[in-house]
């Protein structure tokens, strides 16, 4: 009886570690189980940064353009203004998108780099978001800025309505301030979107590739660090309103994150000059020069500043009395200084009918020099 009893016990423990582990094999512990708040949390709301970016993409993308071309002879070089070298390659029956821009008007006017269409025997067609491509009618290239207008038809699309962007005051820029890039980056990426500040204003920068005989000075940029990559060029620069500030123009080859756009204030007043006479008129004073800096002015005995080489004939410079051999050091009491403040650097901020009063460093019959002041009105540049 004694022994039934043990046997008992030892099978009452069996069964119930059995039925333990069976129970352990089957049920989930607790910290594994899914917990109930985090199925009911509402989908996390968006910070208020973010819901601005999203807001100016969405009311801005639809004026954002891809610029295609096709080349009669060999592929066009897109990336050529960013110091990137490519072996040339015969043409392909495929239009090849090589820049950005934006739609300014609705009937059709569209702002983009001067070079990102200035090959000779090429096709320019524009391609807007929602993929409606239109042949570019008629190119209008600003001989001074980096700056195009390309006219599209929105016949091409009947029934279709062009969307113009807003555009901003880039000189009420403030460094820090938030800065939102759209365009075509690689010539593949269409309306892509990328973020950072304004870096810095006025800068001064040399664009261009020496390599494709092309070089550019370019000054009163505006610095970024909103990532700007080949393709975006002529693409919008916005602020937080989703107003377009800057035109997208060049990267830096030697830094990271160190993209420059054109102010769009320099835009604005192309396209008032082009809206009111059809073309661009850029102001012309009719001198070649050499800058004479502060180590051959002591080399020489001559002031610093700009001698003149070559006086346009009925040119403003040549009606204000400058003549071959003066030396022009003053601009509107602005001092002349090579690599710094040269005359193209003062007239690219002038209009045509601006005066100038130039201070002259001239010789007299005995071949001594003296000073003189003339004022000069600038005329509109012959075409070139």
């Amino acid at each position: 009886m004694k022994k039934l009893v043990i046997l008992l016990i030892i099978l009452g423990v069996l069964l119930w570690g059995l039925g333990f582990f069976t129970r352990s094999l089957t049920s989930v512990p607790q910290f594994l189980q899914p917990s109930e708040k985090l199925k009911s949390e509402a989908p996390a709301e968006l910070y208020p940064q973010e819901k601005i970016v999203i807001d100016v993409v969405k009311k801005v993308s639809p004026s954002v353009v891809t610029i295609a071309a096709e080349s009669s002879m060999t592929q066009v070089d897109p990336f050529s203004f960013f110091g990137f070298e490519f072996e040339p390659e015969e043409s392909s029956e495929e239009p090849q998108n090589i820049g950005s821009g934006f739609l300014v008007t609705e009937d059709g006017l569209v702002v983009t780099n001067k070079h990102v269409v200035n090959e000779p025997g090429v096709t320019y067609t524009v391609i807007t978001n929602d993929q409606k491509k239109y042949t570019v009618r008629q190119i209008y290239r600003d001989p001074l800025n980096d700056i195009a207008l390309i006219k599209i038809n929105p016949a091409d699309h009947v029934g279709t309505r062009l969307t113009p962007v807003a555009l901003g005051d880039s000189d009420k820029l403030q460094v820090g301030q938030t800065a939102i890039a759209i365009g075509t980056p690689l010539g593949e990426f269409s309306n892509t979107v990328t973020t950072g500040v304004i870096s810095g204003l006025g800068r001064g920068i040399t664009a261009g590739s020496v390599y494709e005989g092309f070089i550019e000075q370019l000054d009163n940029v505006i610095q970024t660090d909103a990532a700007i990559n080949p393709g975006n060029s002529g693409g919008p620069l916005l602020n937080s309103s989703g107003q377009v500030v800057g035109v997208n123009t060049a990267v830096s080859q030697n830094g990271q994150n160190i993209g420059f756009a054109l102010p769009i204030n320099t835009i604005k007043d192309s396209m008032n000059n082009f809206n009111a006479t059809g073309q661009f008129n850029r102001p012309f004073l009719g001198v070649s020069y050499r800058m004479i800096d502060e180590e051959l002015a002591l080399q020489t005995a001559l002031p610093e500043g700009a001698y003149i080489q070559t006086v346009v004939k009925d040119s403003s410079a040549e009606k204000a009395g400058v003549k071959e051999g003066d030396i022009i050091t003053e601009i509107d009491g602005q001092k002349l200084v090579a690599g710094k403040k040269e005359i193209s650097t003062i007239i690219s901020q002038k209009k045509v009918g601006d005066k100038m009063k130039l201070k002259i460093s001239t010789e007299d019959q005995e071949g001594e020099r003296t000073l003189k002041e003339v004022e000069a009105v600038l005329q509109i540049a012959p075409e070139q």
